[in-house]
């Protein structure tokens, strides 16, 4: 009795830190103001998220950060996010595209790591590097550790997934965007994000937002029976909450 009384439980994700987000503004095409910043950070703590890596794009033409264009935006931000009053953990790096901006950032050791001496890398969209293999494992060199950011966006993996199985052996984590379990990123991304975690090589998972458009995607997801199945197979096993 009285059951319809009784507040509706909100949908939250099994773990509290997203290591991988464009919310911090100012820097890429992620949130386009302190304002949009703050809502977005709002949006995920209502999701179970208190914990947060923000990671602007290094991207050659594009978005050409480094750290004299990041730290000056993180610290606004952060001062932003206090001034809000959110109980919040917060931390700066990058997603750094392996291109020729970034590998130069790598050369002269002009680069944000994560905590933990990680790094979160991207690969080219239409076909892998050639030299992938000597640039990840010139990273880890550097004693960073590699995490890949979404290989199950990369299409040209679809037929050769083994090949995602033999980089994550060589030492390179993988970071999946929990976007793609909705078929959001297209149906390659989805059937190649379902096979990572059938076969054990999901790491952590990561937002990716942008936008609130972002946001609703994730918590339609929540209420899914997709999500349950994601829950069950990773709760306990991810790195997320390692970070911070």
């Amino acid at each position: 009795m009285f059951d319809f009384l009784k507040k509706k439980k909100k949908n939250k994700l099994f773990y509290a830190t997203d290591v991988h987000c464009h919310i911090m503004p100012g820097v890429d095409h992620g949130a386009s103001s302190i304002e949009k910043g703050i809502e977005l950070i709002k949006a995920e703590m209502e999701m179970g998220i208190n914990k947060f890596i923000f990671t602007p794009h290094v991207t050659k033409s594009t978005f050409e950060n480094n750290p004299s264009t990041i730290l000056p935006a993180f610290e606004t931000f952060k001062d932003a996010i206090k001034a809000e009053g959110l109980d919040v953990d917060v931390a700066i790096s990058a997603e750094y595209r392996l291109d020729e901006l970034s590998l130069s950032q790598f050369k002269e050791n002009v680069f944000i790591p994560m905590p933990g001496d990680y790094i979160l890398v991207e690969n080219a969209y239409m076909q892998e590097r050639i030299d992938l293999d000597d640039i990840l494992f010139d990273i880890q060199t550097k004693g960073l550790t590699p995490i890949m950011a979404h290989p199950e966006r990369f299409n040209y993996y679809t037929m050769n997934r083994e090949r995602l199985r033999q980089i994550r052996n060589a030492g390179t984590l993988f970071q999946i965007n929990i976007m793609s379990f909705t078929g959001y990123f297209g149906r390659s991304a989805k059937h190649n994000a379902e096979w990572l975690l059938e076969n054990d090589l999901i790491d952590m998972l990561g937002s990716d937002i942008h936008n609130m458009d972002h946001v609703e995607v994730i918590k339609q997801f929540l209420k899914s029976k997709e999500y349950k199945k994601l829950e069950t197979k990773l709760k306990g096993r991810l790195l997320n909450d390692s970070f911070l």
